[in-house]
């Protein structure tokens, strides 16, 4: 996550140490918050605003921990961009664009500002409700599972060379048995315990499709379906559902991560049908600005 040491901001009377930044959007906000924009704003207990908030994350002279709330998304946005290319930005937004300092980070942060104590959340005495915390990820569940397909489409490339053939029709996407491979029965040489796993990911992934394909016709909530920017004329696309993570180059395959299958990645061969499941995903899905 990138951050700065430089800039401060209001926050309960006292300034602000600016740590690090975060758009909160429907197009781009931190998956491991939900599934979707309106479930990150609620885990903030924020209004889903159509433009979305930018999240200033740092520490008061104490240390304490605090995440800004500003409306300026577009100030948040350049911070982050300048912080991504190695270069200085002082972020400070107006105490008008400041929708609310809510105590604790909803993100784990690596950093700390110099010269104050430690992170710590804020004492109860000067909070208005709860400390954030970011979610739990020492196990398999919902917040690791976004994660996981976060690092996939960050590090296509490395994910896609996995793959035995790349560039090369696999199976039908509703038959995959998440390895590539067509569903024609395992091999002999396969025990019970293999043949039992690979069935699970068949039936996983078939449903994940079939509810992928369902968001075609009945548009989820704001932010299940995502695109952002992919080499050549590609794009990558992101969706989320009940229990299940997809991360998908539309002139590629697709990637499917499971509630049920910890820590387990099912890759989706291309095939006949994939293609147009992905374009049109792609025209429902919502992108940065």
């Amino acid at each position: 996550m990138a951050g700065t040491d430089e800039g401060t901001v209001a926050a309960e009377d006292d300034a602000l140490y600016v740590l690090t930044a975060v758009l909160l959007t429907p197009a781009q906000f931190p998956s491991v918050l939900g599934d979707d924009y309106l479930e990150a704003c609620t885990a903030l207990g924020l209004a889903p605003l159509v433009d979305g908030y930018g999240l200033v994350l740092g520490q008061d002279g104490d240390g304490a921990r605090w995440t800004v709330v500003v409306d300026d998304v577009s100030l948040v946005a350049v911070a982050i961009a300048s912080w991504d290319c190695g270069m200085e930005h002082d972020l400070s937004p107006d105490e008008r664009t400041v929708v609310a300092a809510l105590p604790g980070w909803p993100l784990a942060v690596a950093v700390a500002a110099p010269g104050v104590p430690a992170p710590h959340d804020p004492d109860p005495a000067v909070a208005d409700g709860p400390a954030l915390a970011p979610p739990d990820t020492s196990t398999w569940g919902p917040a690791q599972r976004r994660l996981g397909a976060d690092e996939i489409a960050l590090q296509w490339a490395l994910w896609r060379e996995q793959i035995d053939e790349p560039g090369t029709p696999a199976a039908e996407p509703d038959v995959s048995d998440g390895t590539g491979q067509s569903d024609n029965g395992p091999e002999d040489s396969e025990d019970a315990e293999t043949q039992a796993q690979a069935g699970s990911g068949r039936s996983g992934i078939r449903r994940v499709l079939a509810e992928a394909r369902a968001y075609v016709d009945t548009p989820p909530p704001l932010g299940r379906v995502r695109s952002s920017f992919a080499p050549g004329d590609a794009r990558t696309l992101r969706a989320d559902g009940p229990g299940w993570s997809l991360v998908a180059r539309t002139d590629d395959i697709a990637f499917i991560l499971l509630d049920e299958e910890p820590g387990e990645v099912l890759p989706v061969g291309r095939g006949p049908k994939l293609p147009s499941l992905l374009e049109a995903l792609d025209k429902i899905a919502v992108r940065p600005l």
